[in-house]
């Protein structure tokens, strides 16, 4: 099974309190309306397979009208369903069933069927699936927008409300809040007509946030093209559970994910459990309604007014700093910018500023504390290349140790860029500098891998495990990788060594 995990490089500027506001809502409807729901459907469910058999074995019989749509939509999309039920070969059903095949007599066969016409009108009338679900034979006004509040399961509505955490909260961002609800509002209206327009005369209940979703994922690709998405691909091996990571870029794996619901829903028609149809019209409604946002400037008139609605305390306070830094005034200067830093620890202005006011008064420790901050800041906002830029200016500076959880976040950096022998270095340095921390493990078990996988040193790398392994720091949730890791690490150093051996000890040859 794959599932997005998250994205990278994309954040937002404020809490996404409209998202959070679909979400919790979504939650309480499913969990007002489930066992509702589910009580409603198996009692309807019930009452329509009794038509169903009744109208196919005994075709003569009158039906109510709605009733008679239902008999009809069933034969049109199960036809070899249909023809079984009509040539009675079928299995017996229930004790209903059964006792129906024992009677012959039309009055009570009449009676029987007006009686479950009635019921089923009557189940109908009160199922809140009917009332509020977007039915596409005859839908409500009102169901365009309730449907997407409804849900048929536990795993519905989490996979619903995690793409939407995941598209959403970026889109909340730069669109502004009240244009984001509104979009998404439309995008579940529209996806749910487009399923209708696809199949015109389905009586099945749509009920879903998904289509608005889906919305949300086309508005995603047009904004965030090349942002990578992470993605989890779980795997149950009989009782063994795992999961492997990588990353797709938005505009591969988003229009692959579109093109699988258009086949599928052409595949399936409507006779499918999942409404594909509603998936592509939300997608590509999506995909256009956000780049006419985009072409009429609606972001760049977003963007400007959060920063004239942030432009008190916060960004005056960095202005004002900057100008008591170029007249000289220090002291202010650093106070104004602890205040500022206070509340906004990570702001990288506002480091880089407390950094020079230090140089000016060539405050080596200040100096160093503050450039350790700036590095950090960039590793947790994805600003990699400068955070290593940070860090080479940290030791020139001659700066000995960064925190334990910003440095192994460098580590792992310096991993991926593709420097394995300074990431070994820094591992090294980190697992010996914080030995009585939790990432002194992750920092040996990634020393460990990077002499196995990039610098071919077992050797190194059983010695790093064993390191790992005799840690006076807890680390029950890694013994399971540090076994493995000494097993393939002593698996390696006797393949190394079995040719050496060899060449000690040549064997005779025949002749």
């Amino acid at each position: 099974m794959l599932i997005p995990l998250g994205h990278e490089n994309v954040t937002a500027r404020r809490l996404p309190l409209v998202t959070i506001g679909l979400i919790v809502a979504n939650v309480l409807v499913f969990l007002l309306t489930y066992s509702g729901i589910e009580r409603d459907s198996l009692r309807l469910g019930e009452v329509k397979a009794h038509i169903l058999l009744m109208a196919a074995m005994h075709p003569e019989l009158q039906l109510t009208p709605p009733a008679q749509e239902a008999v009809d939509n069933f034969r049109r999309d199960y036809p070899n369903d249909w023809a079984r039920a009509t040539s009675g070969q079928h299995e017996v059903v229930d004790g209903w069933d059964a006792r129906m095949r024992l009677t012959d007599d039309p009055v009570v066969l009449q009676t029987e069927l007006t009686q479950l016409c009635e019921l089923y009108e009557e189940l109908k009338s009160n199922s809140i699936l009917e009332r509020y679900a977007f039915i596409p034979a005859h839908p409500r006004p009102i169901s365009y927008i309730t449907s997407c509040f409804l849900h048929g399961g536990w795993l519905h509505i989490i996979g619903n409300m995690w793409f939407l955490w995941l598209a959403g909260f970026v889109l909340e961002d730069i669109w502004g809040r009240p244009l984001y609800l509104v979009f998404y509002l439309i995008a579940g209206a529209v996806a749910a007509q487009f399923f209708a327009w696809m199949n015109p005369h389905s009586t099945v209940p749509l009920v879903g946030a998904s289509g608005a979703v889906a919305g949300l994922m086309g508005a995603f690709l047009v904004r965030f093209p090349k942002s990578k998405i992470e993605m989890g691909w779980i795997l149950w091996i009989f009782l063994i559970f795992r999961i492997y990571r990588f990353k797709m870029p938005a505009y591969f794996l988003l229009p692959l994910w579109v093109l699988m619901e258009v086949f599928y829903g052409a595949l399936a028609g409507s006779a499918s459990g999942v409404a594909h149809w509603a998936h592509v019209g939300g997608f590509a409604f999506g995909a256009v309604a956000a780049l006419l946002i985009r072409a009429v400037g609606v972001e760049k008139l977003v963007t400007r007014k959060l920063e004239d609605d942030q432009s008190n305390p916060t960004l005056l306070q960095v202005e004002e700093a900057t100008e008591l830094l170029a007249t000289g005034n220090l002291d202010e200067a650093e106070a104004l910018l602890m205040q500022f830093l206070g509340r906004e620890p990570d702001s990288l202005e506002g480091l880089q500023l407390l950094r020079d006011v230090y140089q000016r008064r060539q405050d080596t420790p200040q100096y160093l504390d503050a450039t350790s901050r700036l590095c950090g800041a960039h590793l947790r906002a994805g600003f990699n290349q400068a955070a290593v830029k940070e860090y080479d200016e940290f030791l020139d500076a001659d700066g000995a140790n960064l925190p334990a959880k910003d440095w192994l976040r460098l580590c792992r950096v310096l991993e991926e860029r593709g420097e394995p022998r300074r990431a070994l270095t820094e591992y090294q340095g980190l697992a010996f500098a914080h030995d009585d921390q939790p990432q002194s493990i992750l920092a040996l078990l990634g020393a460990a891998r990077v002499c196995m996988m990039q610098l071919n040193r077992p050797e190194q790398a059983l010695w790093f495990y064993q390191t790992a392994e005799a840690s006076r720091v807890p680390h029950l949730d890694s013994e399971t990788a540090i076994a493995q890791g000494m097993r393939a690490a002593q698996e390696a150093l006797a393949k190394q060594t079995q040719p050496a051996a060899t060449a000690a000890n040549p064997q005779p040859s025949g002749t």
